[in-house]
């Protein structure tokens, strides 16, 4: 394994420790009785490093010339597996909209689809722009709604909490157009080889 697979390997991992401190409180309410604001910091920390170890897979497998075909599939799958895990999370929250994050489902398997089509032609598609400017406004949909989270869970500032809502909700909706904006861009990509 290569320095840049390992650190998309953690972002593998750190997604179902993500949803598992997320979900603990409404899992086991007993236990959380002095309420959840133990896991505002916990959840950041791994939102952080998940996002920092996406930025330096990148940077280690160009900076190594350790670019692989794998690493161009793998290190997509973690991202998504970690921005569907924390959309689930707000999902359940009733922050983000089911409809919008069956979209973003949507999405995201047609983009395998059509990836695996490339690949019995001999071709690994790594991301595209459009693709790196999804991740973007996925990560500020993710951290908007974040933040959302963290203030109810501190009970801080609870008269701005349907306004943190909304706007979570609105950078989503823009993430979520984007997103399909670019998968038509991959398709045209998939179409013209």
């Amino acid at each position: 394994m290569t320095l840049a697979t390992k650190l998309t390997f953690l972002r593998v991992v750190l997604a179902p420790v993500f949803f598992i401190i997320y979900l603990l409180p409404q899992f086991f309410p007993a236990l959380f009785t002095g309420g959840a604001a133990w896991t505002v910091p916990v959840l950041w920390l791994i939102f952080i490093v998940s996002e920092i170890t996406d930025m330096l897979d990148g940077m280690a497998a160009r900076k190594r010339n350790e670019a692989t075909d794998f690493g161009k599939l793998f290190d997509p799958f973690a991202d998504t597996l970690m921005q569907i895990t924390c959309f689930l999370c707000f999902v359940i929250d009733r922050i983000f909209p089911a409809a919008l994050f069956l979209l973003v489902l949507y999405r995201e398997f047609s983009i395998l689809f059509v990836r695996n089509l490339m690949l019995k032609k001999g071709i690994a598609m790594g991301a595209r722009l459009g693709g790196k400017i999804k991740t973007v406004t996925y990560i500020i949909a993710a951290a908007a709604a974040l933040l959302t989270v963290s203030l109810q869970r501190l009970s801080l500032f609870e008269f701005l909490h349907p306004y943190f809502k909304t706007g979570s909700v609105v950078i989503f909706l823009v993430s979520v157009i984007l997103s399909l904006v670019s998968f038509f861009d991959y398709l045209a990509v998939y179409r013209s080889k």
